[in-house]
């Protein structure tokens, strides 16, 4: 049985932000304004209007927060198309006030003591608040107002890429959210089967590495030899922001398949000398780029040390999604030395073409070559070997290592332990990384010189048996 996380589930959640915010909004408001969902040109200066009535500011506070509330719920109500009008609206019509800045700017160049100074320099801090910014920061007067921003993020980072002119709104919600989601702020729980049936179904729709096929796969993955820890907000206490899920084994683990077996048998925790992290994942796009999973596995790790005092080794099992990426990518320039002689000799025996870019490209686009034994006898030394060059040699700008999940685990002082062979044998697993899953190893002594080696030089920590696939 899949578990199916229908679009009503977040249509409940728009559903009922809608309703209470058009009740604020009606309390102090009753006529309300109304715009057509797609926003055409001629209800556009409505919302200019409205945004400009919200700037304002006249009456107390709480015909302010009804002011937003109607805002918000005007744009909770519009079309995919109409919210992207919005945001244009948004960006493009209230940035700075040029005026204000101009004052500020005339009024630090003519300050003549200190006392002047200081009061020039906090009317230019203030000036240099975007009128945008001071809008979005209305809204968090709201029930579940920054839910509101940060989902509002999400929808304004998938136009970026075909509208630069979203830029400098993106990055007053960046600063307004990396200030309200510092880490200090939040709270780390576990989740188990036991937690609210809402949290569990948040759960699902959010997992990104290891998609949750079941209800027996979840309940699996809450058992009594797993973890489940996720950061929270105070202002968002019902969502989850990140979360880790861990196994307790005995040894590192090298196959996802076994080790997400819901028919296995339960381990007992007391017994296990391993965590293993194998899965972490970023539950609210809108915060993307705002760092929490270094904090999170840091805190996770402190939480297990005193849980479990006979956990002795702290590592993952981590995906290599960008591998086959790489691979096609050299293969297609016809890159130099890609294969050994050897490894150029077992390839054709079972491919009848020689040379990397005939003879190996064409077994890989077969998706199920690993079901050949000799095929996948023929690939396991070329392939974790090329695989070992591309996490520990390939590198983007220079520095950084082209593997996302690379970049994130070394960054956080791990080191690269062991490579797996056919540790991910789901479509997904042999279509991105030809079946190799890595460990990287959080060894607590090394942490930190590790994390330094890599942010100051882009040294790549490895064990001696990863680098000695390398030949080196």
């Amino acid at each position: 049985m899949t578990v199916v996380v229908s679009d009503s589930f977040f249509e409940r959640t728009v559903a009922n932000l809608r309703s209470a915010w058009r009740d604020i909004a009606r309390w102090t408001r009753p006529e309300g304004v109304a715009v057509r969902p797609d926003l055409p040109g001629e209800d556009r200066p409505t919302i200019v209007r409205t945004i400009e009535d919200c700037l304002a500011g006249r009456g107390g506070e709480v015909s302010a927060r009804a002011r937003a509330a109607d805002l918000g719920r005007l744009y909770l109500g519009l079309s995919p198309r109409g919210r992207q009008h919005f945001l244009e609206i948004l960006a493009r019509q209230f940035g700075l006030d040029r005026g204000a800045l101009d004052d500020a700017i005339d009024a630090y160049r003519n300050a003549d003591d200190d006392n002047a100074v200081l009061k020039a320099e906090q009317r230019m801090q203030d000036a240099l608040v975007s009128r945008r910014a001071r809008l979005l920061t209305q809204l968090t007067t709201l029930p579940d107002g920054f839910k509101f921003l940060v989902d509002l993020r999400a929808e304004l980072r998938q136009q970026l890429a075909d509208d630069p002119s979203l830029s400098g709104l993106d990055a007053d919600l960046y600063r307004m959210l990396t200030a309200w989601f510092d880490v200090g702020l939040l709270t780390l729980r576990r989740i188990d089967w036991n937690s609210p049936a809402s949290l569990l179904e948040k759960l699902v729709a959010y997992e990104a590495v290891h998609e949750i096929e079941s209800w027996d796969d979840l309940k699996n993955r809450l058992g009594p030899d797993r973890r489940c820890y996720a950061f929270f907000h105070p202002r968002m206490p019902d969502e989850p922001l990140i979360f880790i899920q861990v196994a307790l084994t005995s040894g590192l683990a090298d196959s996802v398949q076994a080790l997400l077996d819901a028919s296995a048998p339960d381990d007992d925790p007391s017994k296990a000398d391993t965590a293993i992290f194998y899965s972490i994942s970023n539950a609210q796009v809108g915060l993307r780029g705002i760092s929490l999973g270094n904090f999170l596995i840091k805190r996770v790790v402190d939480d297990l040390s005193h849980e479990l005092p006979n956990l002795k080794t702290f590592a993952t099992l981590s995906p290599i999604p960008r591998f086959r990426w790489w691979l096609e990518k050299s293969l297609a320039s016809g890159a130099h030395k890609l294969l050994t002689g050897s490894e150029h000799e077992a390839i054709r025996s079972v491919s009848g073409v020689h040379g990397a870019k005939g003879g190996l490209k064409r077994l890989l686009e077969d998706p199920d070559w690993f079901r050949d034994e000799a095929v996948a006898k023929a690939l396991r030394k070329p392939l974790t070997r090329l695989c070992a060059r591309y996490l520990l040699q390939e590198k983007q700008g220079g520095s950084m290592p082209v593997d996302p999940v690379a970049r994130f685990h070394l960054s956080n002082g791990a080191q690269v332990e062991r490579l797996n062979w056919m540790a991910d044998t789901s479509a997904n697993g042999i279509r991105q990384s030809a079946g190799l899953m890595v460990n990287y190893l959080y060894r607590l002594r090394d942490i930190d010189r590790n994390h330094e080696a890599f942010a100051g030089k882009g040294k790549v920590v490895a064990s001696t048996a990863v680098r000695s696939l390398l030949g080196e």
